[in-house]
């Protein structure tokens, strides 16, 4: 058994996963930092609170039941994006933890982005690891609380991936529209999965044109428009179908733009609000898109776990 331990502390989610290459089986936990009832987010020093509270009571969870783990190698999540300036102090749980771990092992240790992470459990959850092979690129969307950010992938031998950004969000990002709207509905933060409830219930149809700039996006609208229909009396179910509906536009427009400036090629779609149904049914048919399983979309250790096992030459 080479198992191979992923750590991510993120700003919304403590989480820990084990991969076992020998198998390619996967544990993974994890836990939502707890926010207080009407607000939309933590600040920098309560993640690091929450997470220093959190992390060893799932690592206890992870490991219960496992004898003497054959631990191969850690990786951890050190920032969000893999950039200069990029930086969030509640990463430094995780890093501090994984060190620590492979200093008493003797293990190696391996630093990744964030979003590096979560493109790598994409491809784990989909099976399509092929890509990291060759020299082929694809294209990775990364759409979160965090960012809206399409990226051209390439498979690299040093890094696994070189992850270059060909278009984002020039304002808000979809995840805080999709928060933000939850909240003022009432919704628990964070508030994808309630949002997306209400708008199931909702079969109305809207003509959205997307506010892009090249292959940037502004979402500001998707908010102001929001809040505009419920203060005209829009129903609920309504108003929540519309902030998907204009995010899914606006990916599938930064998606044709990209293909049509790049050419053809795979296309993955990562992050938290990439679980929506609504939108994935769509665009997995219009572009034969690849999408993680829910529980991977969203923050996770495994894309870590996943990148440790990639470094260390144990993935097939």
């Amino acid at each position: 058994m080479s198992l191979f331990l992923g750590l991510d502390t993120s700003n919304y989610t403590t989480s820990c996963a084990l991969i076992d290459t020998d198998s390619m089986e996967v544990r993974s936990v994890k836990r939502l930092l707890p926010v207080k009832e009407g607000e939309k987010g933590l600040r920098q020093s309560d993640a690091v609170f929450h997470h220093t509270r959190q992390l060893p009571e799932l690592m206890e969870q992870l490991f219960e039941n496992i004898s003497r783990p054959d631990i191969s190698a850690v990786g951890y999540s050190y920032a969000p994006r893999e950039v200069s300036g990029s930086y969030m102090p509640c990463f430094l749980v995780g890093e501090n933890t994984a060190r620590s771990i492979s200093a008493a092992l003797g293990v190696p240790v391996y630093k990744t982005s964030h979003q590096k992470g979560h493109i790598l459990a994409a491809l784990y959850s989909c099976g399509k690891t092929g890509l990291l092979k060759g020299s082929s690129p694809f294209l990775a969307f990364h759409v979160s609380g965090g960012t809206t950010d399409l990226l051209y992938c390439e498979p690299d031998s040093e890094r696994v991936l070189k992850v270059t950004e060909i278009g984002h969000s020039l304002d808000l990002k979809a995840g805080q529209c999709v928060d933000r709207t939850g909240v003022r509905l009432g919704l628990k933060f964070p508030c994808g999965v309630q949002l997306e409830e209400l708008a199931k219930n909702s079969s109305r149809e809207f003509k959205i044109k997307p506010s892009l700039k090249g292959l940037d996006c502004s979402l500001s609208g998707v908010e102001n428009k929001c809040v505009k229909m419920l203060d005209e009396g829009e129903s609920r179910e309504d108003t929540a179908r519309f902030c998907f509906e204009y995010i899914y536009e606006t990916v599938r427009a930064m998606t044709r733009g990209a293909l049509e400036k790049y050419g053809s090629m795979p296309v993955v779609f990562a992050g938290g609000v990439m679980s929506n149904k609504l939108m994935r049914q769509r665009l997995e048919k219009e572009f034969d898109g690849c999408f993680a399983e829910p529980e991977l979309s969203s923050d996770n250790g495994v894309g870590t776990a996943f990148y440790a096992a990639l470094m260390k030459g144990m993935v097939k």
